[in-house]
């Protein structure tokens, strides 16, 4: 277990750090196209910007009376840069997730395997004491008849042997 988090930590870095150029490339992209400049970048940064500046506002107790304070936009190159900034930690965190669910993905098809491999051993047990209890039940049938048989042998030989006495002692008289 202590050795699982500092390579958790290290996964995390290596994806980063691949994740990175993907980000950096996609963010210049971004930065470039005008329509992706004026619709993809700027908006989510103009609202994270004003997101940002109303929580502070809130934290610091200023415009908590119903007073309408208004928060001023971004200038064009802060939005684009913050967006830009935005996209790229979206990239890293997408590839994260896709990963991360591509892991627990393995992980379940593991684990149902494993499953699936002791439902088939607990199977074959199942069926092994079945056939064994037949078994047993067969010897214990075929046993009581052998039992039956020697109790009847033992009878005969009894009454046999008490014929004999009996004859022996009526001729003897």
């Amino acid at each position: 277990m202590a050795v699982g988090f500092p390579l958790a930590k290290l996964g995390a870095l290596v994806i980063k750090q691949v994740s990175k150029p993907l980000a950096n490339v996609a963010k210049n992209r971004a930065k470039n196209s005008h329509f992706f400049r004026t619709y993809v970048l700027m908006p989510p940064a103009q609202f994270y910007h004003w997101c940002e500046v109303r929580l502070k506002m809130y934290v610091m107790n200023i415009g908590r009376s119903g007073q309408k304070t208004t928060i001023p936009k971004l200038s064009e190159e802060a939005a684009i840069e913050l967006g830009g900034n935005l996209l790229g930690e979206g990239v890293i965190f997408s590839i994260a997730v896709v990963i991360l669910a591509f892991e627990v993905s393995r992980q379940k098809e593991k684990e149902k395997k494993k499953e699936e491999a002791e439902r088939a051993f607990i199977d074959s047990l199942e069926n092994r004491i079945n056939e064994l209890t037949f078994a047993t039940e067969e010897l214990d049938t075929k046993l009581r008849e052998v039992t039956r048989i020697a109790y009847a042998m033992q009878h005969q030989a009894k009454t046999q042997q008490y014929r004999w006495k009996w004859n022996c002692s009526t001729s003897n008289a």
